[in-house]
């Protein structure tokens, strides 16, 4: 049984040509149990995932591709990291992480993560180390085993029993080679693996549809020989069975999707007005607050209305 973990909906603007709908069917037809969501640094598509993943009867799994600050080689190096739900504590602080992200470190027009951030919202979310993207997979294939394992064992420590090691086959040159640094590093450090497939488009005939997409976003012509492709035909959507056989080597990757999922309980409330929790001065009651609020407010206006004492305090009952 394969879950997969990692999917760009077309709600991650720059790349992802997938809609909801379309590929929610094609993995309930396919009998898989769950599906996630990962869209590059937003949850735009999330509660319209999670809809229509429950009404077909699949698990919804809500997540995020994150760019992160802070763990590469050099200190403003960016990397990539794959971060799921488990749980309400985790929704809420992957919504932070993404507003603080946007908020105060956008860096060459994307929201980047800090790992300080990731040290204190790290709680009920699990993550991928990103594969060739991530910070991991950049030093393994920089050929820096002992930065590999440093990063590696920081970002276990960080999301204890948390941290999978990610490994793709997606036709691109470096596949192999980071699938095999990955294992024997996972081997070497006692770290789960994962599989994952970077599933930008449903059907394999759309990568040419995909591929217009990720043109008009770069303000590349589709026709140039030149430009760099960062996709390949095989990111489609594959069913589960393909899945397996691509991993036949790592069952153990294949195993893990589905322990990642069962771990992953997200249950949102929808359909109710949820006010934000805003914060009053030495805690007091929300209801006293906005009491004293008022209150206090009136006193101003009256002052604006009536500078004179005599005639406020006469007119003040009109306003109690």
């Amino acid at each position: 049984m394969f879950v997969h973990l990692r999917l760009h909906s077309e709600f991650s603007i720059v790349d992802g040509t997938n809609r909801i709908d379309d590929v929610v069917k094609v993995a309930a037809a396919d009998g898989q149990p769950a599906l996630a969501i990962t869209d590059l640094n937003n949850l735009f598509g999330a509660i319209k995932f999670y809809k229509a993943a429950r009404g077909a009867g699949l698990k919804p799994l809500i997540g995020a591709e994150l760019f992160l600050q802070g763990v590469g080689k050099e200190p403003g190096a960016l990397s990539r990291l794959l971060v799921l739900v488990q749980n309400q504590k985790g929704y809420l602080n992957l919504c932070e992480l993404l507003a603080r992200a946007w908020t105060q470190n956008v860096v060459r027009a994307q929201g980047v993560c800090k790992l300080e951030w990731m040290r204190e919202l790290g709680e009920g979310l699990i993550v991928l180390s990103g594969a060739q993207a991530g910070p991991v997979g950049q030093a393994l294939l920089q050929g820096d085993d002992a930065r590999a394992s440093s990063v590696a064992l920081e970002l276990a420590s960080l999301f204890p029993h948390r941290f999978y090691l990610e490994l793709q086959r997606a036709g691109r040159n470096d596949d192999e080679r980071h699938v095999a640094a990955a294992v024997q590093l996972a081997a070497n450090l006692k770290l789960p693996v994962v599989a994952s497939h970077p599933v930008q488009f449903t059907q394999p005939d759309d990568y040419e549809a995909h591929e217009a997409r990720v043109c008009i976003s770069d303000g590349e012509i589709l026709g140039n020989q030149r430009r760099v492709r960062r996709f390949t035909r095989e990111q489609y959507f594959k069913s589960a069975a393909e899945m397996e056989a691509l991993f036949a080597d790592v069952p153990s990757a294949v195993a893990n999707t589905l322990e990642v999922a069962k771990r992953c309980n997200l249950v949102l409330e929808l359909g109710k007005p949820r006010l934000p929790a805003y914060p009053t001065p030495n805690g007091m009651p929300i209801e006293e607050y906005f009491r004293f609020a008022s209150q206090e407010g009136l006193k101003e206006r009256m002052l604006h209305l009536y500078p004179d004492p005599a005639q406020r305090e006469k007119e003040m009952p009109r306003y109690q």
